[in-house]
This record gives C-alpha cells, sequence and structure tokens, in this order.
C-alpha cells in the first residue's frame, strides 16, 4: 500500500482545462485503468465530446510513422518517463500538445526510437551534418569541462544518452486528419536566465552581480548558440557586488541545473549569464521593477556535501536567524528600458522592513504558453502598487509609487497586535478602487477602497474566511471568490466558490455540496470547472457558468481497480480541543483487515503549523498513512489550536508567543476521545511521527506529556526555533521591536526549545536529518541530541547523507525504517534482517531498463 503501489491502481483525480485562445472552448486529457482518453468541450453546446476517436488516432499514428501504437496508449500528453531531481532539479514535462491555426487545429510531439524509419520524414541538411562531425571537438571540451569539475568538487553526473527522436504532428478538428510535420521547429526552451518582457522585445539576465538586457533578435542568436559574438548585449547596472547583487541567490542544485543552459556562454567577463532577481513588469512593458536584497551583513551559514567527488565540499550560504541584529534590507527600484536609467523608489518606513511588489493576476492562456513573468496591478507605466511590512509585522502598509520621481503614497494601513496576513490586492479603473484583503474583525474579509485609500464598504462579512480572488466583472460589479467556514453542517476547511456584489449584496454560493471544492475559472470570468471530494469519496468533475448552472458532468475518478484490491477510506471525525470547547477535524486511517474485537496503537502524524494543519480532506489515497495503518496501527491525523489560517484569527494565532508547546494538548486531548469512543484504541501504545515543524512537534511532545506519548519519530525538526530562519520563527513566535533611550531601534526575541526538556524523556525516540539540509539545519537536530546524550538517554538518531530538507530518493528508504520502529515499540514485532526486504523486492534487478519511446508506456520494463 506505498504510494508507488497506489499509483498504478488509480490515475488521474481531476481535469486540467487547456483553454483554446479565442473562445472559452477547451480540450482536456483523463486517464484510467482503460487509459488515456481526450475530450473537447464547448460552452456553447454544453457538453463534452472526443477531441479524437482514440483507436483511429493510433491506427494513424502507427501508419505515419511505422512504429506501433494502440487506443489504449497514446503517448500524447503523458509526463515524461525521467523523474523529478529530488534535490531541486526540473520536474517532468509533458510532451508539448497545444492549439494552433486559431483553434480549429491540436499539435502536438511524440517520442519514437532514434533509429526509427519515418516515411516524408527529413533528411537533416549538410550543414547539421557538419555540424554533428563538429561534434567531437564540442563533446571533447565538454569533457575537459567535467575533468575541471571534479578538482573543484563539483558534481558531474553526465545525463544518459538520448535514445528517442521527437516528432511534431497537427491534428484538424474539422477535418479528423492528422499531418506529420516534418519541417516544424517548436519554439526554443526558455532558459533558466532570461526573463522576457510581456511583449517579448526584451530580455532581462544577470552577469556576475549586474544586470543585462538583450532585444529579441539576440537572443534568438543566443539561443541558437550561447556566448556566439555576434550577441549584442547592454549592461544595465554596475554597483552590484556579492550578497548585494542583482543576481538572484541559487542554491547548489540549482546551480547545477543552470549549467545546461550556459553551454558555450562560459567566456565572458563578466561570468555566464544566470537569473537576475525576480522582476515585475508594467504592462506597456517599457519599464519593470525589482527588490534587491543587502545582505552584506547577514552572517553565514554552512553544509558540507560529503558525498561530492572527489573531496567533501563546503557549501556557504547568508541566513539570518530570529533576534540577529543583521538582516537582509531591502531596496525597491524601477528600471526604465528607454533610458536606461535605474529609479530608487523612496519605500522606507519601518526599520529592517520588506517589500513586495503587488501584481496581477496570471491568466490561464498564459501559463499554457508558459508565460509566466509578474505584470504591474496598474494598467499604465506611470503608477507601481507595494506592499510594505514592519519587521514584527504587526504593520503593513499598501503604497503606490510614482514611477517617475521614486515618491510613494501609503494608500491603506494595517495594524494588528499579532502578524498580519496579505491576500494579493485587486485594482479596478487602473487604481480608481482596491478591493483589499484584511483580518481586520477578526475573520478575512474583503474590503473596497477608493483610491485615496477611503473605505467604501465591506464586501464580505460573517464568520467564514475568504480566499483568492477567481474574477471580478467590473461592468456587473460581481467578485468571484474562494473562501470556507459559510456552510452549515460542514467541515470548515471545505473550500467553496461564491459570488457577491461589490457593495457586499448577493452573496452567493455556486457550488454547492458538502465536500472541498477546487475551481479552475476561464479567463472570461464567464466559466469554471469544479472539482470536488472528501477524503472518503472520489473525487468528481463538472463544468458550470458564473451564474452556478452545471453544463457538463466531465469526470468522475476511477476507484474500481483500489476497491479491487481492498483499499478502504480513511473516516474523518470531530472532537474538542482541550478547552471543551473548540471544534477539532481529522482523519483516521485504519488497517484494511480491522478487526474491532482487537486493541490497536494508535500514531498521531503532526505538523503544527500555524500556516497549516497537514490534515488530509480531499481524497488522497497515495498516503504513507494509508501503508503505515496497514502495518497494524490507527493513525490520525488532527488539527490543534493554532494551527491553520483557514479559521477566526483567534484560531490562527493560537500559538502566538509559545511556539514550542502550544498544540501539544489538543493531540492529547484528541487521542483521549478517541479511546474513549472506540474501545479497540490501547491508551498505552501512543506513538507521534512528523517531519519539519511536525519533527519538533514530535519530540515535543515526548518531553512535554512523556507518560502518555511512548515513541516518537522526529525527521529535520526545527528543535531549537533560535537557530531556525528569521522570517518564519519571527512571524509566528512573535518579535518586540523596543526603542532605547537614545532612539535606536533594536528587537528583542526569546523562545522555547526543544533541548531544554531533554531529562524528561521516557519513550522512544528516533531523531533524524538530512546533513545538507539548507532550510531546518542539521544543527537543530544535533543540539537536541546533546542535549539527550549530556542528559543520560538512549535515542535513535538516523542521517541521511546527501539529503537536505526533502528525503528524495532516500524517502522510502526513511519510511521503512520508521515503520520498524514504531513496529518494534508498539507492536512488539521487528525484523531481523539486515536488508530492507521491502524495498529489495520492489527495485528493478540488473539487466531492467525503462522504456522511453513509443509502444509502451511511461515506466514500463523491459528486459
Amino acid at each position: 500500500w506505498m504510494p508507488a503501489k497506489i499509483g498504478k491502481l488509480v490515475f488521474d483525480t481531476s481535469v486540467s482545462a487547456h483553454w483554446a485562445e479565442t473562445s472559452d472552448r477547451f480540450w482536456y486529457a483523463f486517464e484510467t485503468a482503460q487509459g488515456r482518453k481526450f475530450y473537447l468541450v464547448d460552452p456553447l453546446k454544453r457538453g463534452k465530446t472526443p477531441l479524437w476517436d482514440n483507436a483511429k488516432m493510433a491506427a494513424m499514428l502507427t501508419s505515419i510513422t511505422r512504429v506501433p501504437f494502440d487506443a489504449q496508449h497514446l503517448p500524447m500528453g503523458a509526463v515524461r518517463a525521467a523523474a523529478p531531481d529530488a534535490a531541486g532539479g526540473e520536474p517532468p514535462q509533458p510532451p508539448m500538445m497545444k492549439w494552433a491555426k486559431n483553434d480549429t487545429v491540436i499539435r502536438f510531439e511524440i517520442e519514437v526510437p532514434k533509429d526509427a524509419k519515418i516515411p516524408g520524414e527529413r533528411e537533416p541538411p549538410k550543414s547539421e551534418v557538419k555540424k554533428d562531425d563538429a561534434s567531437k571537438d564540442e563533446a571533447k571540451k565538454e569533457s575537459d569541462r567535467k575533468d575541471a569539475d571534479k578538482k573543484d568538487g563539483a558534481d558531474t553526473d553526465a545525463e544518459e544518452p538520448k535514445t528517442t527522436k521527437t516528432l511534431y504532428f497537427e491534428y484538424d478538428l474539422l477535418t479528423a486528419k492528422l499531418a506529420l510535420l516534418p519541417d516544424f521547429k517548436p519554439d526554443p526552451k526558455k532558459p533558466a536566465w532570461a526573463q522576457v518582457s510581456l511583449d517579448d522585445k526584451t530580455v532581462i539576465f544577470a552577469r556576475g552581480h549586474n544586470l543585462f538586457m538583450m532585444d529579441a533578435d539576440n537572443y534568438k542568436l543566443a539561443l541558437a548558440d550561447f556566448g556566439d559574438a555576434k550577441v549584442e548585449e547592454v549592461q544595465l547596472t554596475t554597483d552590484g557586488e556579492e550578497h548585494f547583487s542583482f543576481a538572484r541567490e541559487l542554491r547548489e542544485q540549482q546551480k547545477t541545473n543552470l549549467k545546461k543552459d550556459q553551454k558555450g556562454d562560459t567566456k565572458h567577463k563578466d561570468g555566464p549569464r544566470v537569473p537576475a532577481i525576480v522582476l515585475q513588469w508594467a504592462k506597456d512593458s517599457k519599464k519593470f521593477s525589482g527588490v534587491r536584497d543587502d545582505q552584506r551583513k547577514v552572517a553565514d551559514l554552512w553544509v558540507i556535501n560529503s558525498l561530492a567527488s572527489p573531496r567533501p565540499k563546503l557549501e556557504t550560504y547568508r541566513y539570518a536567524m530570529p533576534g540577529e541584529e543583521n538582516v537582509g534590507q531591502v531596496e525597491l527600484m524601477i528600471m526604465d528600458l528607454a533610458s536606461k536609467q535605474r529609479l530608487a523608489v523612496k519605500a522606507d518606513a519601518f526599520k529592517d522592513q520588506t517589500i513586495q511588489v503587488a501584481t496581477s493576476r496570471g491568466t490561464a492562456r498564459d501559463r499554457e504558453k508558459q508565460k509566466n513573468e509578474a505584470k504591474w496591478l496598474s494598467e499604465t507605466s506611470d503608477r507601481l502598487y507595494f506592499l510594505r511590512s514592519s519587521r514584527d509585522l504587526h504593520r503593513v502598509d499598501v503604497c503606490v509609487a510614482d514611477t517617475t520621481t521614486g515618491e510613494v503614497k501609503t494608500v491603506i494601513e494595517e495594524r494588528l497586535n499579532t502578524y498580519i496576513e496579505t491576500q494579493p490586492l485587486w485594482t479596478m479603473g487602473n487604481g480608481q478602487e482596491f478591493i483589499h484583503w484584511s483580518e481586520r474583525d477578526g475573520w478575512g474579509h474583503y474590503y473596497l477602497f477608493g483610491a485615496d485609500g477611503t473605505l467604501r464598504n465591506q464586501i464580505t462579512s460573517g464568520e467564514f474566511v475568504t480566499g483568492p480572488i477567481s474574477w471580478v466583472d467590473e461592468k456587473l460589479r460581481v467578485m468571484y471568490f474562494a473562501a470556507n467556514g459559510r456552510e452549515a453542517g460542514e467541515d470548515p476547511y471545505f473550500t467553496h466558490l461564491y459570488r457577491v456584489n461589490l457593495d457586499g449584496t448577493g452573496l452567493r454560493l455556486l457550488d454547492p455540496g458538502d465536500a472541498s471544492h477546487a475551481s479552475m475559472m476561464s479567463d472570461s470570468g464567464k466559466y469554471f470547472i469544479n472539482t470536488y471530494s472528501q477524503v472518503n469519496s472520489a473525487p468528481k468533475s463538472d463544468f458550470f457558468d458564473t451564474t452556478g448552472a452545471k453544463l457538463a458532468d466531465l469526470e468522475t475518478t476511477d476507484f474500481t481497480a483500489l476497491k479491487d484490491a481492498g483499499f478502504k477510506f480513511p473516516e474523518p471525525f470531530m472532537v474538542k480541543a482541550d478547552d471543551g470547547v473548540t471544534d477539532l477535524y481529522g482523519v483516521m486511517y485504519k488497517p484494511f483487515d480491522f478487526d474491532a474485537t482487537k486493541r490497536y496503537p494508535i500514531i498521531a502524524f503532526v505538523y503544527p503549523g500555524p500556516q497549516t494543519e497537514s490534515v488530509t480532506k480531499t481524497f488522497s489515497p497515495r498516503s504513507n498513512n494509508v501503508a503505515l495503518a496497514n502495518m497494524g496501527f490507527v493513525v490520525i491525523e488532527v488539527g490543534n489550536r493554532g494551527g491553520n489560517p483557514q479559521r477566526s484569527k483567534w484560531y490562527h494565532n493560537y500559538g502566538y508567543g509559545n511556539l514550542r508547546d502550544y498544540g501539544l494538548a489538543d493531540k492529547k486531548a484528541a487521542i483521549e476521545q478517541l479511546a474513549r469512543k472506540n474501545p479497540w484504541i490501547d491508551m498505552n501504545l501512543v506513538g507521534i511521527y512528523g517531519h519539519s515543524g511536525g519533527g519538533f512537534m514530535s519530540t515535543a511532545a515526548m518531553l512535554v506529556y512523556p507518560d502518555f506519548f511512548k515513541v516518537a519519530v522526529s525527521s529535520s525538526g526545527n528543535h531549537e526555533n533560535n537557530v531556525y530562519n528569521r522570517w518564519w520563527s519571527e512571524k509566528h513566535h512573535g518579535v518586540k521591536e523596543v526603542t532605547d533611550k537614545d532612539g535606536k531601534i533594536k528587537f528583542e526575541y526569546t523562545i522555547d526549545r526543544n533541548s531544554e526538556l531533554a531529562k524528561n524523556l521516557k519513550g522512544h525516540l528516533m531523531l533524524a536529518t538530512g546533513d545538507q539540509d539548507d532550510n531546518v539545519h542539521p544543527a537543530n537536530t544535533l543540539r537536541m541530541a546533546d542535549a539527550l546524550i549530556k542528559a543520560n538517554k538512549r535515542f535513535e538518531f538516523v542521517v541521511l547523507p546527501g539529503q537536505r530538507h526533502g528525503y528524495g530518493p532516500m524517502a522510502d528508504y526513511f519510511f521503512w525504517r520508521r515503520a520498524d520502529y514504531f513496529a518494534k515499540h508498539l507492536l512488539g514485532r521487528s525484523s531481523e534482517s539486515v536488508d530492507l526486504l521491502e524495498l529489495s523486492r520492489e527495485a528493478p534487478q540488473a539487466g531492467v531498463k525503462r522504456r522511453t519511446g513509443a509502444g509502451g508506456g511511461p515506466g514500463e520494463e523491459i528486459r
């Protein structure tokens, strides 16, 4: 019942629309145990039709390519077989499949064996043959580069040689004809270093620590031949320097990935092209903005890559810790492309402030085209909206900057005695009105403001929390938005889509049903796709217009194979918090052979928040908790006060100022209530585990309630929040701003740590960390271990070499180590084998390869 096995029993669980360019039609693909099928949806016809006949498509592809295909295994739209890099590499990308020719044609690519003879395929021109002959020299240079990297201790894993080639096709929707495109050349992949203007005329990047630009023609040259001497670049800044750079700060794995985009671009005096700081573009592309972070006084932190060849390698990075005096200082700048002049925005207001440029909502069509550059809220380039926050986050200003003078005007002020949360700002009439989200009445709601910051009216109100805006119809003055907690009798975390008039009247639910709903709206704001489920029901996707009328049933997830294999849904439950008043919501996983006459240990999977409670609300069968429960445990996930922003501000900020202990009493109370109701839960055998914040919480539980929690497995926990990152720790625990007698502002910070309670340990504790974790530094776990050793405590310690905060290729290994630990101490059973047999029997043996070409789906094995 591991996630990889379940992934072979259940396939797609939602509909992802690919909207047409000139209408609200869309196509989508949906996979079940019968294969992947493709559909076209036309809202005017209120229904769906097959995009093509799969059997006929397979026959046409086979006829054209002479490579066999069948209706169940059409390769277009499938994610490539290559797995994502666990250490931050690129995720697998689906083959290209998109609308073309005024939305009457679908264009797609497929992979076939490299040596396949394709009728009608063009022979490569002689120039390219010569290029291939010259590639030996390039290979020699690449080999020399890798040898040099080895001397520097860099990771030099080579890519496997490509065994396939790509073919491009067009399918005409009107004639049902398929054609090979022998001369088609797809748009080159945008390199990681390029940020392209909205009008596609300008490309910004960094060399060394400064900004550079090139025009569209030179960008084409750069993509064709990196480092070509004919490529003209313009340098925009000269004052960038290390740790106060216009280049983006990259982690080691990102640097490794970037090398693929830098071939031949290594001879420039300022170094190769690298990504600039994140930029935001004016909608007319005449200007762009960016926030530069001055890290020069921030202290260093280090991890060691012990697996680097031939020598272990030190990685150094800047890392501000809570309460420290020297933290990053931000600078908001605007660049005018015509004059090449940079303007510093006069944004200073708070000591150690942060700045976030307000941007417009991205569109579905932009995402389809992979045009993901951020754009300003304003329709013109004469004003820039941004948010400015104090270090303690008690003050947030919505500001507008004059992009000619740099002068700043505060439009809206938010003030609170705990941290202030925000949602994206929405403007109308080019800044004549604002829709602003605030928790000023204790719940997250929207407010309508005039251009001068005058409050016109509250748009939403009541004991529920609103989420992101999906669309605003300025003519009809109607807002569409997500919210949760409004529908009586439902889990308050279930999300729905609503519409409301901007004057606060006419609030209406658009997707009724006791489930959590995820809605994807068309760019026109006329239609939306709604996918909904509970943790104990399979997802269903429907198509609606924005009056709430259903236009079509789209898909229901195929649950048949999972059910036939014996899968049983987890069970939602509700208990009271330790105060006896507050409702907490949870999920229980039982073994599929559950026997109510037996007694079961109970294990709580925990994450304390405050940004989320990690309690599953929707159909999620690919869960480690499913596998763990089937070893003979009852496994639960349950919320706690202070754990989630989707409830009241009181609930969310319950742990403010007490970041170690705030959620523990609620976890204990929940387990006690469940045991009273269910005699098959053994209250003497209670386990707890979690990762990151959950690793911190599970260890704290063993130390605060040592007679209740008997076994814990804590991975990558921030046990010492005084050495965790400043932003998270200061925000959720609180940092105090004080002014001394000389008027100097300082920040005071204290926090309880797990290590202070090491002497309390009574039960069995396993600690784990990746030795290259540059998020929750291994020092957090090592300091906890040090305190336990000094307190003369026995405990287990697992170090995962080469792993960062996520355990990537070692995740399954650690699952079984964790499961073994619980089995030994809660079930009295443990494996005597030195081998993890469960993993060994699943691993392909020597001689097994993955098929990547046509004729087999992703993951099919051949010998």
